[in-house]
């Protein structure tokens, strides 16, 4: 961790409603905006643009920087409800394709429709909405955040994001986020959640939501990682689902799930609560490698197995289950 005593290169910086620019001096300037009715007797200063109305079919530029640096903190809100349909983009030193893209509220551990608070180093979601990524985000040169509303509605949105003006190490790569859903998964039950990274970098993170559509337990799948040429058989191979996300014995404590959050695992989300092994309950589950990257030379491939019990004592493969997975990774600049 960062001692905070220790004094930091560069200067800090911020992106908000009230600051759109993140210029130096220029916040709580603005005369319009979603505030401006409620400061009408207070005038300039006092909270005028707070926020930002996204209408449907229509993509927002949340922060645009020139220069070096790294974001170190985003925080948003907006309708809860509509998490997974707003799009999430971050593009990196002039790319024209994004780095990051996913459904908003997947980015956040938040992909069930339903608020699941989070309290974890990386991800941390507060009462009542508030999303919030602690994910270093260093870029070069440039970096552009946008936000898509497919939702059939206008949306409010409230945002801000810090970040700090300074050199950034030749060593430094640049965050990935990519989303997969397959609904339902089919035959063979096994969920790609990361594939066609080519490059020197390092896995970091993955969110997974399911529903398994089968009764029972159905987290027996093993997560495997296809490293550097890897063919058939992955170098790395877990053991269970519940094992890679830090549990263990199917979550089950006394008949019910254990419901948990941690510095870098988590089960922060079953819906319904008060049910146990039901066909259509959903689980939101993250895993972050921050002590423990999966780092790679050439090319990387992630996949999970969907598996619960038949009767009789064997494995079944879920091919009803919804899943999808947000895998988070830091990959170099290809030259």
């Amino acid at each position: 961790m960062n001692e905070i005593w220790r004094l930091r290169p560069g200067v800090t910086r911020s992106i908000s409603a009230e600051n759109f620019t993140g210029a130096k001096g220029a916040g709580a300037m603005a005369t319009e905006g979603t505030g401006a009715g409620a400061a009408r007797d207070l005038g300039r200063g006092w909270k005028v643009s707070p926020s930002i109305l996204l209408p449907d079919r229509r993509t927002a530029t949340l922060a645009d920087i020139d220069g070096s640096g790294i974001v170190a903190h985003f925080w948003l809100t907006t309708d809860r409800g509509r998490l997974r349909d707003l799009t999430l983009r971050m593009y990196w030193d002039g790319e024209e394709e994004p780095s990051v893209e996913t459904p908003l509220g997947d980015f956040f551990c938040n992909g069930n429709g339903e608020l699941a608070l989070v309290d974890s180093d990386m991800i941390v979601v507060g009462p009542a909405g508030g999303l919030n990524s602690y994910w270093p985000m260093p870029f070069r040169r440039h970096a552009r955040i946008t936000l898509e509303n497919h939702s059939g509605a206008q949306v409010p949105v409230y945002y801000q994001v810090t970040y700090q003006l300074q050199d950034v190490p030749p060593d430094a790569a640049y965050l990935h986020a990519g989303w997969r859903r397959a609904n339902p998964l089919g035959t063979p039950a096994v969920h790609t959640i990361l594939d066609g990274v080519r490059g020197r970098g390092c896995y970091a993170g993955t969110y997974l939501t399911i529903q398994p559509n089968a009764p029972g337990w159905w987290g027996e799948g093993e997560i495997k990682f296809y490293l550097d040429g890897d063919g058939e058989f992955p170098t790395i191979c877990g053991t269970g689902t519940e094992d890679y996300f830090g549990g263990a014995w199917n979550f089950d404590l006394g008949g019910r799930y254990g419901v948990f959050d941690t510095r870098y695992t988590g089960l922060p989300q079953v819906l319904p609560a008060n049910q146990v092994y039901q066909p259509g309950q959903r689980f939101g589950l993250y895993r972050w490698h921050l002590r423990d990257p999966v780092s790679f030379a050439e090319d990387l491939r992630v996949t999970i197995q969907a598996l619960g019990w038949q009767d009789d004592g064997r494995y079944l493969q879920l091919a009803r289950a919804d899943i999808a997975s947000t895998a988070f990774w830091y990959q170099a600049r290809e030259s």
